[in-house]
């Protein structure tokens, strides 16, 4: 099993998602004799998971049942341990186009948290691209080593437990672009720029604050990074439902009714206009936004390094 490339069939040792629906799932670790509760019943890990293709229908012990599906960076954002907080897919989605990530891009990260951006990368990057990520929590660099290597994309990725603004990265000169996710970004800028390769690339920060960004900025415009923007991305969510709509009684349907001899009586004019008209309502499918959503969630702030 591997993050970055998809397993038809369930082994020993694999990360599976449990899905009981949409707002219900959750990771298992595969191991042979072990068992995993649900609220549907138990799941025996050597018949009911091992051997068996990802996506099948799984029954549990009381009679319910669940799919289990193949790991994706998506669903592991989800589903993952939260060490930190994290970035969420709408957020991931934008990093990855305005960085302008590909298969064999060199990205650098600093810091790794929980790892949610992290495993979106290094599926990005692959198979011959390559991640630096640094930590400077020891614990969390620790278990983001153990992850990596859990989810088959240890050879696809480089933890380093320091502290970025001081030591920076640890390369220099081969990234194509940066990512930052620190307290403080503008102390990391120059670093950031040492590890972007010559010929130029792309930088990303993440803040919460605008305090933070504004400081970024400064810092960004002092080493020369040039094409300065910042987003902050809001997911509006709309609902599909059936509106019913009174139609405003204009008269001339009416008349144009009674001109051409239109009988609602006769079956072969049933669902024509006239009948909607009788009705008095026309239903049709609107989307609404919900009444809440979120205000806020944390600025991106993009720049590219200057060739000059």
């Amino acid at each position: 099993m591997s993050f970055v490339e998809y397993g038809d069939t369930i082994k020993d040792g694999d990360t599976a998602i449990v899905f009981l629906g949409h707002e219900s799932m959750f990771p298992v670790k595969v191991q042979q004799g072990s068992v995993t509760q649900t609220k549907y019943g138990v799941i025996r890990h050597s018949t009911d998971l091992i051997g068996k293709k990802y996506g099948s229908k799984v029954t549990c012990s009381k009679g319910g049942w669940v799919f289990i599906l193949h790991p994706t960076p998506e669903l592991w954002t989800v589903n993952l341990p939260h060490r930190t907080q994290i970035l969420y897919s709408t957020d991931i989605s934008v990093i990855t186009m305005m960085l302008e990530l590909k298969p064999g891009s060199i990205v650098c990260e600093s810091g790794t948290g929980s790892g949610s951006l992290s495993h979106a990368l290094i599926r990005t990057v692959a198979p011959t691209g390559h991640l630096y990520t640094v930590e400077f929590h020891q614990q969390r660099a620790e278990k983001a080593k153990e992850e990596f290597r859990e989810h088959g994309v240890e050879h696809l990725v480089t933890v380093t437990n320091q502290d970025v603004c001081k030591n920076g990265f640890g390369v220099s000169d081969i990234a194509d672009a940066v990512f930052l996710d620190i307290p403080s970004p503008w102390e990391a800028i120059g670093h950031a720029k040492s590890a972007l390769k010559a010929e130029g690339g792309r930088i990303c920060s993440f803040s919460p604050c605008i305090e933070q960004v504004q400081r970024t900025c400064l810092a960004m415009e002092e080493y020369g990074f040039t094409e300065i923007n910042t987003l902050e991305i809001l997911l509006r969510v709309y609902n599909v439902r059936t509106i019913s709509l009174q139609i405003p009684d204009l008269g001339k349907a009416a008349e144009d009714n009674s001109s051409t001899g239109f009988d609602s009586s006769n079956p072969s004019n049933q669902g024509s206009p006239g009948t909607n008209l009788q009705q008095g309502t026309v239903q049709f499918k609107s989307g609404v936004p919900l009444k809440e959503m979120v205000g806020h969630t944390g600025y991106l702030t993009f720049a590219t390094k200057s060739l000059f």
